[in-house]
């Protein structure tokens, strides 16, 4: 029997990713990261112009990979809510405003011509932390990175509908006000928007627009003499040395999801929050301490202080989240596939 080999990619706002993954040793190999081809790189074109433009870009860096890998399947981790039958419905992070649902897996079935399995990016990434019996107590996956996505596990299930509605909390409003940052996904004031790395970044900039001389005196100045170029490595480095006027920008974003993990465990009693996503990890430890400060002060009712101190957990620390649990995924669900008739292998 031929050992089974799939190709999983991991498409984000900022990175597409493809990997080779083995289900027999639960191993990936030949990761290869190129930039995602939508509206970061190309701001100006159209929704349907990128959603063309990123389905080529993942079909020719997909088609590359079997190629190498030989592979019986295929798997796609992709950021935005996505329907039972694999069709993408919207992706605030890689085209902005919403456009016609793009019927993902069928595209790149005709592309490739081997099954392909499309799931949301966060649902994928779940399985890295579920254990293989789904027996063990729920948690709350959230990841901060060009945007922020999130899922409940429970029960050995994700917990959303077949529209892929659930975990959405970067788009739960937060701030109503008439001057509230603008979300890619062309609403305002939603938690994306004020506490992901990218409006994060926005933040800083603007705050180096309004208080020229405490950032001046900062970190980031020297990280960052143009505050026009500023990125979110530079944030994150200064945040690891204790600079203020860069803690002061990351905390105002992190009261706003601290209120909405304080909401979920109200609303469902999961207590276990997993952070992972390239911002909130390139800040580390503090991100997870400052962020368990502003849970602290709102409270969580039923909670002691001690127990709220073990609330938050960082996800492990690289960017193979959803290509590990795509495989882990596709391989649970190939296992369920009945056999097909056809030559034995040798």
């Amino acid at each position: 029997m031929r050992e089974l080999v799939f190709t999983v990619a991991d498409v984000g706002g900022t990175t597409l990713r493809t990997a080779h993954y083995t289900p027999e040793t639960d191993v990936l190999a030949d990761v290869h990261r190129v930039a995602t081809q939508g509206i970061a790189r190309y701001p100006d074109e159209p929704v349907h112009a990128l959603q063309d433009r990123v389905v080529k870009h993942l079909g020719d860096q997909m088609a590359d990979a079997i190629a190498r890998h030989h592979s019986s399947a295929a798997a796609v981790a992709f950021a935005g809510p996505v329907t039972a039958d694999g069709t993408v419905r919207a992706a605030p992070t890689i085209w902005g405003r919403p456009g016609q649902p793009l019927p993902l897996k069928s595209l790149l079935e005709e592309r490739l011509g081997i099954p392909v399995m499309v799931i949301n990016d966060v649902t994928a990434a779940v399985w890295r932390y579920a254990s293989r019996s789904g027996h063990e107590e729920p948690f709350c996956l959230i990841t901060v990175s060009s945007g922020i996505g999130s899922k409940i596990f429970w029960a050995g299930k994700v917990l959303m509908d077949s529209q892929g509605n659930g975990g959405e909390l970067g788009h739960w409003t937060c701030d109503t006000s008439t001057q509230a940052s603008f979300c890619e996904c062309g609403g305002r004031g939603h938690l994306g928007a004020l506490a992901s790395g990218r409006g994060t970044q926005a933040a800083a900039r603007r705050a180096a627009s309004s208080d020229p001389d405490g950032y001046a005196q900062s970190q980031l100045a020297k990280l960052a003499p143009d505050p026009a170029k500023l990125d979110t490595q530079a944030l994150a480095a200064a945040i690891q040395t204790g600079d203020r006027f860069a803690t002061d920008i990351l905390r105002a974003g992190l009261s706003h999801l601290a209120s909405a993990i304080t909401a979920v465990f109200t609303a469902t009693g999961v207590r276990r929050f997993i952070i992972m996503g390239g911002f909130a990890l390139a800040v580390g430890t503090p991100y997870a301490s400052l962020l368990t400060e502003e849970i602290e002060q709102r409270g969580c009712f039923g909670l002691t202080d001690a127990e709220i101190q073990h609330m938050i957990h960082l996800g492990e620390p690289d960017d193979d989240h959803g290509l590990i649990g795509a495989g882990r995924l596709l391989t649970a669900q190939t296992a369920l596939q009945p056999p097909t008739s056809g030559p034995t292998d040798p």
